[in-house]
């Protein structure tokens, strides 16, 4: 699987560049026989819903021709918004000290699911505080991290 993802980033990722944009991540998410392609693009200057459209436009015809995933899927194209996912390890550098939502692929002390504070990295580790402790879990041990937005009273 994670071939099929760097494939899929390798095709999408040019197209997204050429645009002016940062290909924030992609997520393609197997439901049956159809599935749906989620790409997430980030611009500096903000993302608007005709630069969503202008990207699915091009990435589409290069998916057509390419042909990389198999039966039918749905092309959806987003801003990561504020409870962006986080995919990689200079992700978790830029939003350091925001609040985080962590679901691993196997369970630590009995639980998979963690939220606290991103207090940084370490090599290839996420720390994360949460109750008066600290936890260090390697980047390749979770499975989906997410900011937790936090509003003011």
């Amino acid at each position: 699987m994670a071939t099929k993802h760097a494939a899929l980033y390798a095709l999408i990722e040019p197209v997204v560049t050429a645009m002016g944009f940062e290909l924030w991540g992609i997520d393609h998410l197997s439901q049956g026989k159809h599935s749906r392609l989620v790409i997430y693009i980030e611009r500096e200057s903000g993302v608007s819903v005709e630069d969503c459209a202008d990207i699915s436009r091009q990435v589409s015809a290069v998916l057509d021709v390419e042909d990389p995933i198999a039966g039918e899927y749905r092309l959806e194209v987003s801003s990561p918004g504020m409870a962006r996912p986080l995919y990689t390890l200079d992700h978790f550098a830029r939003f350091q000290g925001h609040h985080v939502a962590l679901k691993l692929r196997m369970p630590f002390d009995g639980r998979r699911k963690y939220k606290g504070l991103l207090a940084g990295i370490e090599g290839d580790e996420i720390l994360l505080q949460l109750d008066g402790e600290e936890y260090c879990f390697p980047i390749e041990s979770i499975d989906q991290a997410s900011i937790v937005p936090q509003f003011d009273d």
